[in-house]
């Protein structure tokens, strides 16, 4: 009886094997720098999706070039012209409050209220650093420039990380393009791949993760633009100075957990420091009552029960995301998250579908 010699079958596999990881791995070396331009793409496009769709109906389901082409230019005019403005106002308001920190911090006048300045252990060293900023406010200038002197590298990194940003955007924007005219094909194309692998469970797994990653995501979002305008209504009304270049950074800080609250308290604070008593308890009540309730009325909106992510998994994701990923993980880490939860919900239901049907366990 003839017995088939199963090494150079063995050898065979495990050469093809080490091909396919050396591919794997020069092709991360050559796309490693375009890794996050195309990782913002896909959660552009994802995002914005059933408008693409609506876009693509009206100009007709051929005409993917057009459709993909006009949606790019939605996009720019949408996210880029607000950019763009809210540059010039953040320029503008920014030497408006350099201007008026500058005249207080020389007046010789610079006050704090006695709430921060009776602390204990601390309040008696920040009484001293305010005692001596006033005797000599000409000082803190002095040391101010002295340490910009020092770290005067600090600004060509800031302007080569701009710059570096620049020609990220230029490509995310790129890759949106491919995203949306073959956006459907790839989908397809991974879906495929996927169910060789897994199974046709597959389908099943990505509805969950695409409802859970679009409940994140929009859950993030969308409260953070809320709680903005809220907060800014606040300033606004109470008058403070500078309310555009708060208001957009109440929605960065509303972004990170926790961060809403110190946005609204730090002004408070400050109002209450220039004797504006009532303002600064208005804008503190209000901050406390509406803009931070406001996310138990936005998320139930966009996240269904069973779609709904723990809050701790949350922070840690956006935390996470941030000190591993920079700015882009404050979506890339929920959504990582999320999605290992997702997946772990549905093999813990198979499991117990599993258990409790009993025609799975008929002979």
């Amino acid at each position: 009886m003839h017995v088939p010699n199963s090494a150079p079958i063995l050898l065979h596999r495990i050469l093809l094997f080490g091909l396919f990881f050396i591919l794997l791995y020069l092709s991360f070396s050559v796309l490693k720098y375009f890794i996050i331009p195309v990782v913002w793409a896909i959660i552009i496009a994802y995002m914005t999706w059933p408008i693409y769709r609506w876009v693509l109906g009206k100009c007709g389901e051929q005409r993917t070039n057009l459709s993909a082409t006009l949606m790019l230019f939605l996009i720019i005019l949408v996210i880029g012209i607000p950019f763009v403005f809210a540059i010039f106002i953040l320029q503008h308001e920014g030497r408006q409050l350099y201007a008026e920190v500058q005249q207080q911090l020389f007046s010789g006048h610079f006050t704090l209220p006695p709430l921060i300045t009776d602390l204990p252990v601390v309040g008696k060293d920040i009484q001293r650093a305010l005692t001596e900023l006033n005797n000599n406010p000409h000082n803190l200038t002095q040391n101010i420039m002295l340490l910009l002197q020092n770290h005067i590298n600090y600004g060509r990194f800031v302007l080569s990380e701009i710059s570096r940003n620049l020609v990220k955007l230029f490509f995310a924007l790129f890759s949106l393009f491919f995203f949306y005219r073959d956006g459907v094909s790839l989908l397809n194309q991974v879906k495929n791949a996927l169910e060789k692998v897994i199974g046709p469970r597959i389908h099943h797994y990505l509805d969950t993760i695409s409802e859970t990653t679009r409940a994140v995501v929009y859950g993030i979002g969308l409260t953070a633009v809320a709680q903005a305008v809220l907060a800014g209504v606040s300033y606004f009304v109470a008058d403070v100075p500078n309310p555009m270049v708060l208001t957009i950074l109440t929605f960065v800080l509303a972004l990170i957990p926790f961060g809403t609250p110190v946005s609204y308290t730090a002004v408070s604070l400050w109002l209450f420091s220039q004797g504006q008593i009532f303002a600064a308890i208005g804008v503190f009540l209000w901050g406390v009552c509406v803009v931070s309730t406001s996310d138990n009325v936005i998320r139930p909106l966009v996240i269904s029960g069973a779609t709904k992510v723990p809050f701790l998994l949350i922070m840690f994701g956006v935390l996470g995301g941030i000190a591993s990923f920079g700015l882009i993980g404050l979506f890339i880490g929920p959504v990582v998250l999320a999605v290992l939860l997702a997946i772990w919900r549905e093999w813990v239901h198979e499991q117990e579908t599993e258990t409790t049907d009993p025609s799975s366990t008929a002979p």
